[in-house]
């Protein structure tokens, strides 16, 4: 699969869904990988989601490194540094937060959210994926639930089965849209966590999928199939 493909199944996506927005293309660097020649550094320090929802909204392409990335739960468990501890014992979501009834549920909770080894990755990249130049690891789509059934539908075209989703509402566009759809190669839905609702634009009524890139020209072939006309 190379770049032109990635940008066709980018469109093809946007058309077919009627997408208002953008999917999103996310590539991590491995600790030590080169960030692609000429690509420019994203202007401000925001959160993960909030570059997604930027992305996607304005066409925009970048790389981040950790001092632009301004939640340090989710840069962590992204692999750009390490989880604040207060964030990966729970406390933060039990003590400041008021999310749990008690340490041992937050505890328990935060031992579960998918992360990759801290410091393992030395950049992010974003871009919508019809217009990318690089190849990601992970495709973020945000929509509403009918055109997040029509991807599920579409996954399941060509070898059927189901999509198996996990997720608390907790660390949401980050841990579970990409960090989990990167370790496990499968497609992943998850519903927005406290953060990514409060400083984005995601409505109300959309959710969140995150694709692997292997499975991307599947999902595009048979989302061309279904596709309502």
């Amino acid at each position: 699969m190379d770049v032109k493909e990635i940008n066709k199944y980018g469109q093809e996506l946007v058309d077919c869904l009627k997408l208002k927005t953008s999917p999103v293309a996310v590539k991590l660097i491995p600790k030590g990988g080169e960030i692609p020649e000429g690509m420019k550094e994203v202007d401000e320090a925001m959160r993960h989601c909030q570059l997604v929802d930027r992305v996607r909204r304005t066409g925009e392409e970048f790389y981040t490194l950790i001092d632009d990335q301004m939640c340090k739960g989710g840069a962590g468990a992204m692999g750009l540094g390490e989880m604040p501890p207060k964030v990966a014992s729970g406390e933060f979501y039990f003590n400041k937060l008021k999310q749990f009834s008690t340490q041992g549920a937050a505890r328990r909770t935060l031992e579960r959210v998918p992360k990759l080894p801290p410091h393992s990755t030395e950049a992010i990249l974003y871009s919508p994926l019809e217009k990318a130049t690089f190849i990601p690891d992970v495709v973020v789509v945000i929509g509403n639930p009918k055109q997040i059934m029509l991807l599920t539908q579409a996954a399941m075209y060509k070898t059927g089965g189901r999509v198996e989703a996990s997720f608390a509402g907790k660390q949401s566009l980050c841990s579970d849209g990409v960090v989990n759809v990167y370790k496990e190669g499968k497609i992943g839905v998850t519903v927005g966590c406290s953060g990514s609702r409060t400083y984005t634009k995601i409505s109300e009524e959309e959710m969140i999928m995150g694709i692997p890139v292997e499975l991307l020209a599947d999902v595009a072939t048979g989302l061309k199939e279904i596709c309502p006309k």
